[in-house]
């Protein structure tokens, strides 16, 4: 089943239509934005399973395509620095609100 139209019906009917990268649901009327993709990155393994497919949106799935790019040039591919926040946007809330006037 090497067919790009037999094995993405297939994994529609297999797999739930959600993003498994992003989470991001996807209604019929936009299926056509959720792809095929092949775990292992063999296009003809196909097993009828579904073991091999993901569905991934298409921003996702370039994504995960640039990395695999990515890697064979030889960059190193590692998810960007987790960093806390430190900016505390309602810090000052507590003082505005005892000054304020009451009226």
């Amino acid at each position: 089943m090497s067919n790009p139209s037999i094995y993405r019906e297939q994994a529609l009917k297999l797999l739930p239509w959600i993003c498994t990268r992003c989470a991001r649901e996807f209604p019929a009327s936009r299926l056509r934005e959720l792809t095929v993709h092949h775990k292992d990155g063999d296009h003809d393994h196909n097993p009828t399973d579904g073991s091999n497919w993901e569905l991934l949106c298409i921003y996702c799935h370039e994504n995960e395509h640039a990395r695999v790019t990515d890697a064979r040039a030889g960059g190193e591919v590692k998810p960007p620095p987790v960093t806390q926040a430190t900016h505390k946007a309602l810090g000052a809330l507590g003082d505005l609100l005892k000054n304020r006037k009451k009226t």
